[in-house]
């Protein structure tokens, strides 16, 4: 199995294999609590204004951001706090960022298209495992789509690392991203739309056992369609 890391949009226009997009800060890790909520039906968009039109006819809820703040109009902005305690049981969800929902949309050149967090790294891996795919491209999306961020490429090495059977240390690693630029706004008091919390809980290793798969509709956008992994 080879294993490929590559970062932002352009790495996933260009990603092939089995891959995985990895937005830990907030996009994806915002997913799997959605879903682990209740919600019935997922769909990531790229657009805001195609987010609208899914929504209305599908009769959903909409979650997303620009520039990390809620969207005008929608129900929640892209935090993980924000719905924590949200009872999606029986909803539609439709979900558009800055950064993790365009680069699903981006990997048109992919056999599979995952979803990718600290949330599930071990779903992830074990479903790799399961796929044994030749070819692994892990894309660390970035800020915006266009520039690295930490959390984000240490997501991808860690789970490029247990690939491998190369050692993780987690812990040293969310010390680590405490301190990142990507992180400041969760401990900056007056951005109430990155509460603290966000960060624990998207710190949150392998709390959920299952992937999110990206599967293209019609008209644009994905939907994610959840995939039970039994973790070791």
């Amino acid at each position: 199995m080879l294993v490929n890391v590559v970062e932002c949009l352009e790495g996933a226009r260009l990603a092939t294999g089995l891959v995985v997009v990895i937005d830990v800060f907030r996009a994806f890790s915002v997913a799997c609590y959605a879903v682990d909520n209740g919600a019935t039906e997922y769909y990531a968009v790229d657009k805001v204004e195609l987010a609208r039109t899914v929504a209305d006819e599908r009769k959903a809820l909409l979650i997303g951001e620009r520039d990390c703040i809620k969207i005008e109009g929608f129900d929640y902005g892209n935090s993980p706090t924000e719905i924590e305690n949200v009872d999606f049981s029986g909803k539609t969800v439709v979900h558009t960022t800055s950064a993790g929902t365009k680069g699903l949309i981006a990997c048109k050149r992919a056999d599979e298209v995952l979803t990718g967090a600290f949330v599930n790294a071990g779903a992830v891996v074990e479903y790799i495992r399961s796929r044994k795919p030749e070819v692994v491209t892990i894309v660390a999306i970035g800020t915006s789509g266009t520039m690295r961020a930490q959390e984000d490429m240490m997501c991808a090495m860690y789970i490029k690392n247990e690939l491998d059977d190369y050692p993780n240390s987690f812990k040293t690693l969310k010390m680590f991203l405490a301190t990142v630029d990507s992180a400041e706004k969760f401990f900056d008091d007056s951005k109430d739309f990155a509460p603290k919390r966000d960060f624990e809980l998207c710190m949150a290793l392998d709390r959920f056992d299952f992937v999110l798969k990206a599967e293209p509709c019609s008209g644009g956008g994905v939907r994610l369609e959840m995939i039970k992994v039994p973790l070791p």
